[in-house]
């Protein structure tokens, strides 16, 4: 691994926990992280330096500690804090695109930097329902996503190949995560599965899959890290727990029932969601509850040496026993129902 580290979304938690763990690492000599905002939690013994990443300011950070090893995870979907703001969405496209872009220039003029890995998404592969059963990374998607986050990571990892080609002495890793669920994952469908009622798409049971937040932490190190004997961690990989869950088996895990909306009526689903409370949930996210979506993690464990501590269905139940018991009462359960009915259209399944 390499000597000085930079780290990018340090504010969050996520990142906040990867600088952590990182600076306990054998042979490292200093830890930076970076964000546009100071961290609401300790970064334990790294140094923090205010910056934000869309702007040049980030190229003289690499340039004066001598950085060898980027670790870039400030690509997200929501905003930090769970602003509602009505440009939150429009900051958080900026942030993603402009600010990988302004990082991949100044790591391409900082002869320091050795090795990248970008958190990226298998959203990249969108949800469209002429989809193979299960998607490697060499494979296009059917439907290119077309808006918010996963259109985000498209744009990302298109420049990271472009920065590739510029610097080929650059070991570069993309990790595409699967959902990511923990004890305190913050994202849309966190708070999708959160909700007392799970709005579902009729007819549809689409197949998931999870990665845990301390598998996120696990295989960044090992992208971070100088390769062992008979692995490479260069490229891109798709990272997920084993196994997949069917969105019915996590609803009656979590002790929830279900409103099912008409697939002619799928773009209601969204409105029923931000009216439920769930804030930031894309079209992509909808169509992900209605095809669902399965990767390949062959590469994952035979290229880049690692496997997962904790399956896909052990990652949900780690989740859902963080949220506590599901089921309601039922005086509650009932006004849950008829808040999620009010806002679907007339025809609806109840």
């Amino acid at each position: 691994m390499g000597k000085v580290v930079l780290v990018t979304g340090v504010a969050r938690r996520l990142g906040g926990r990867f600088v952590r763990r990182v600076q306990r690492e054998p042979g490292i000599d200093r830890v930076i992280g970076v964000d546009a905002v100071p961290p609401g939690h300790s970064l334990g013994d790294a140094d923090f330096v205010r910056a934000d990443i869309r702007h040049p300011m980030i190229a003289k950070v690499l340039a004066e500690h001598d950085v060898d090893t980027v670790v870039h995870m400030d690509v997200n979907g929501t905003p930090l804090g769970r602003s509602r703001g009505r440009g939150s969405r429009s900051a958080v496209k900026e942030s993603n695109v402009i600010g990988t872009m302004q990082l991949l220039g100044a790591c391409q003029k900082a002869p320091s930097v050795r090795r990248l890995v970008v958190k990226s998404t298998t959203n990249v592969y969108g949800s469209a329902p002429r989809d193979p059963a299960v998607f490697t990374e060499t494979m296009p998607a059917k439907s290119l996503p077309s808006g918010g986050f996963a259109k985000d990571a498209v744009e990302v990892e298109g420049y990271v190949r472009g920065f590739a080609r510029r610097r080929p002495d650059v070991a570069v890793a993309v990790l595409r995560f699967a959902n990511i669920l923990g004890p305190g994952a913050d994202s849309p469908l966190a708070e999708y599965f959160s909700l007392p009622v799970l709005p579902t798409v009729f007819g549809y049971d689409p197949r998931l899959q999870f990665v845990h937040e301390d598998d996120v932490i696990g295989v960044l190190l090992v992208a971070s890290q100088e390769p062992g004997r008979g692995t490479l961690n260069s490229g891109t990989f798709n990272i997920a727990g084993d196994g997949v869950l069917l969105l019915s088996q996590t609803a009656r895990r979590l002790g929830k029932p279900t409103v099912p909306v008409l697939l002619p009526t799928v773009t209601w689903v969204g409105s029923a969601l931000r009216g439920l409370g769930v804030s930031d949930f894309s079209p992509e996210q909808i169509r992900l509850l209605t095809h669902g979506r399965v990767v390949d993690t062959t590469q994952m464990r035979e290229t880049l040496g690692f496997t997962p501590k904790f399956t896909t269905a052990g990652t949900f139940r780690d989740f859902a026993a963080s949220r506590g018991p599901g089921l309601l009462p039922p005086e509650r359960l009932a006004r849950a129902v008829d808040r999620a009915a009010a806002v679907l259209p007339a025809g609806t399944p109840r």
